[in-house]
């Protein structure tokens, strides 16, 4: 079964891009519901997101890279989000 993933689709925000003494607060770990795979997550680099916050502010990215095997990837975003975003929701526009 095939699951396309569609503008205004919302993907989860897991965590920083990190390393063992170094956090990059531009760069995030996202997983989008029904991509468990390196093969169909390949498909949304290149596609732009957009991380709101609960006041209105709103942060842009682009999706870069896939990160392991199970579907997660990898975005950039135009400047670093707060942690308070870590747990929310990003939209594929």
């Amino acid at each position: 079964m095939s699951i396309t993933v569609l503008k205004g689709s919302t993907g989860i925000i897991i965590n920083y891009r990190r390393a063992k003494h170094d956090q990059k607060t531009n760069e995030i770990l996202i997983k989008f519901p029904g991509i468990n795979s390196e093969k169909t997550a390949a498909k949304l680099i290149g596609k732009k997101i957009i991380w709101e916050s609960p006041k209105g502010k709103r942060i842009k990215g682009k999706i870069v890279a896939t990160h392991g095997k199970k579907g997660t990837l990898r975005a950039r975003m135009e400047k670093g989000i707060p942690g308070e975003a870590i747990g929310g929701q990003v939209i594929l526009y």
